[in-house]
């Protein structure tokens, strides 16, 4: 079974024939129609498409904020369709990280604080989500900040923050929703280094970008028109 068909061995996450409809009013709009697509372990997607196309839709699905409508989505070899509320949350918090355009820091924690914030509700102890919090700080080099607060950040710096934090938890997917859209573009290119260093590690990561540069640095580019995939490119 090859990588875009539903339910390949191995997968860390797949769609099957998956549809989202929303109700408007009398009428249904279907944000994602018949979408069918695989992730495999260390892969690098990132989704583009116009807006209206269904990228947060599809994004939203895959971080577990929403179910599909019609058809399976499957993470870590569980149906999401079959989950309640409290256990969507422990597999959000269990296997995947978020990093936002918008950083989403809590501003009156310190960069050491908002990286362990996942850990703590993880259950682990004062000491071990300290050491992993400076681990994760150095990766993403902003050791010298643990005890800064965001407002005391550059822009770069608060999502390097944010990509920590999302990595406290060793997720199996990180999903990034246009995570240099409130950066410049020197800044920008740094953060994308780092997901590519991140994927080079052995990180799967999917990305939602309208940036074609940005996107052009992703394995495989997923480009949605209507609902629909419209193509899958790779790297060749």
């Amino acid at each position: 079974m090859n990588e875009h068909s539903g339910n390949p061995s191995g997968a860390t996450a797949y769609l099957e024939n998956v549809q989202k409809v929303y109700s408007m009013g009398t009428q249904e709009v279907k944000a994602l129609d018949g979408i069918t697509v695989s992730f495999m372990p260390g892969s690098f997607w990132a989704v583009t498409g116009p807006s209206g196309s269904g990228k947060s839709t599809l994004l939203n699905l895959l971080g577990c904020l929403d179910r599909p409508s019609f058809g399976r989505y499957v993470l870590e070899r569980r149906d999401v369709s079959t989950l309640n509320d409290d256990e969507l949350s422990e597999l959000r918090l269990r296997h995947l990280g978020f990093i936002f355009q918008s950083f989403n820091l809590i501003p009156q924690l310190t960069v050491q604080e908002n990286i362990e914030l996942p850990l703590y509700y993880l259950g682990w102890d004062v000491a071990q989500s300290a050491e992993r919090s400076r681990e994760l700080a150095k990766l993403v080099r902003l050791e010298h900040r643990l005890f800064h607060k965001p407002m005391e950040l550059s822009g770069g710096e608060s999502q390097r923050v944010a990509i920590a934090r999302a990595l406290a938890n060793d997720p199996a997917v990180l999903l990034a929703d246009e995570p240099t859209g409130n950066l410049d573009s020197t800044t920008g290119a740094q953060i994308v280094n780092l997901l590519l260093e991140l994927n080079r590690r052995g990180m799967t990561i999917i990305l939602v970008t309208h940036d074609l540069d940005i996107a052009g640095v992703a394995k495989k580019r997923l480009h949605l028109l209507d609902g629909r995939i419209d193509r899958i490119d790779e790297e060749s």
